[in-house]
């Protein structure tokens, strides 16, 4: 028995020995698996950047909107500090250039502001296309002196105080 216990006691050290030389030999990844996850993290990214123009596009629109909604509470502000009380310096205010400059920035097109004593309106060009109806090609976000904020298939015409 004590040849016996020694042979299988030796065997078993071989086997540990030629089990852990394969193990080391098999450490890290073949070709075909790292292909398969970059063909992975390519077809998640793609998807992951068509989602990210979306909110891009979003978020210019946003601006614009804001940017707009800023002039309406400067316009008033024109308006009040006017004696006599008149709208005709709106478009001509620094603040409201600025904010129509951030908007048409956003916006990536030249906006239109039309004052007159009684009225004003800006009109500026939304970022995302589409929005007003499938037949239409370019938007607009309109504010103007009456309270109106929409979206708009038109740019304003010359002279036009609403929305």
């Amino acid at each position: 028995m004590y040849s016996f216990e020694k042979t299988t006691a030796r065997m078993g050290k071989k086997f540990n020995s030629n089990f852990k030389l394969k193990m080391n030999l098999r450490k890290g990844f073949t070709l075909i698996e790292l292909l398969v996850v970059i063909a992975i993290i390519g077809i998640l990214s793609s998807v992951v950047l068509a989602s990210l123009n979306k909110a891009r596009e979003k978020g210019a629109d946003a601006a614009v909107k804001s940017n707009l909604a800023n002039v309406r509470a400067q316009a008033e502000l024109v308006y009040d500090d006017t004696i006599p009380n008149t709208y005709l310096n709106v478009c001509a205010n620094p603040t409201v250039m600025n904010a129509k400059a951030a908007a048409e920035a956003a916006g990536g097109a030249v906006g239109i502001c039309n004052n007159t004593a009684t009225g004003w309106a800006l009109s500026v060009q939304m970022k995302s296309q589409g929005l007003f109806g499938a037949g239409s090609l370019t938007d607009y976000w309109c504010v103007d002196g009456g309270g109106k904020s929409e979206l708009n298939d038109n740019q304003l015409g010359a002279g036009v105080t609403a929305c």
